[in-house]
């Protein structure tokens, strides 16, 4: 018999001793608990390690685990996972480290906007906290075969959701093409979380043409702070520059 792996991840002790007692009840379940992100992060780095993966998290959508990270087994170059501050961030996180696990959202209420950020981070289901424990164990083996859960009455508004932030991507992505490449290391740079006294000393300029770039880019993205420049960035998948292990090349010209 294949067996299943699964962790439940929540911050509810109960819940999830619980809904794990329930599911170890099953044949071809095996089943664990975590309390938080970085509970949850550190059993997937020891099931890793031991060669014995899990293969669905269950994680709770409003999981409160500000701060923790997922440990970053990525490839060279990619984005690391953003912090855990709840359960859809995690699921950002767990796409990133560990891409061959399924993870499914429980959810305490329907909500469309949250559904469609959740699927949006890597999630394949979307489940109701109060479910049967026989839909539960359904979406468990169907996000395994590679399919998509959602409740059906949640289906109309995650499609609405999912339209909307296919074209303010695609809004974002033209501001961000109209950028010189300069420009965009300078984006990269604020995206980063970086002054513009830090832009300056990485990409070898001097700060006051730093921040005629960061005005630039303000104008051409149509924003008026730096906060909003990064949002758009992030909408249109710009990447934040490293912060450390890697060399900025110089183009031989500096502005």
């Amino acid at each position: 018999m294949v067996r299943i792996r699964v962790l439940v991840v929540d911050d509810h002790r109960i819940f999830a001793e619980s809904l794990a007692a329930a599911l170890a009840a099953e044949p071809d379940v095996d089943v664990s608990a975590a309390g938080s992100g970085a509970a949850a992060s550190r059993c997937l780095e020891r099931a890793a390690a031991e060669g014995r993966r899990f293969d669905v998290l269950l994680v709770d959508a409003d999981l409160g685990a500000a701060g923790a990270a997922v440990p970053a087994q990525r490839e060279a170059g990619s984005a690391p996972p953003p912090p855990v501050s709840d359960g859809i961030a995690l699921v950002a996180g767990v796409r990133v480290a560990h891409p061959g696990v399924r993870t499914v959202v429980l959810a305490e209420r329907d909500d469309p906007r949250r559904a469609a950020l959740a699927l949006q981070a890597g999630a394949s289901g979307w489940v109701a906290k109060d479910c049967s424990l026989s839909r539960l164990l359904a979406v468990v083996r169907g996000v395994l075969r590679e399919e998509t859960h959602l409740p059906p009455a949640l289906l109309t508004g995650v499609l609405r959701e999912l339209t909307a932030a296919r074209k303010h991507r695609s809004d974002s992505e033209r501001l961000v093409e109209s950028l010189t490449p300069r420009e965009h290391e300078v984006l990269r740079c604020m995206v980063a979380g970086l002054g513009r006294k830090d832009v300056a000393a990485r990409l070898f300029l001097s700060p006051h043409t730093v921040r005629t770039h960061m005005q630039n880019v303000l104008g051409k993205l149509g924003v008026h702070s730096t906060l909003a420049a990064v949002a758009l960035a992030r909408r249109a998948g710009v990447r934040p520059a490293e912060l450390s292990g890697d060399v900025v090349e110089r183009s031989g010209q500096l502005a």
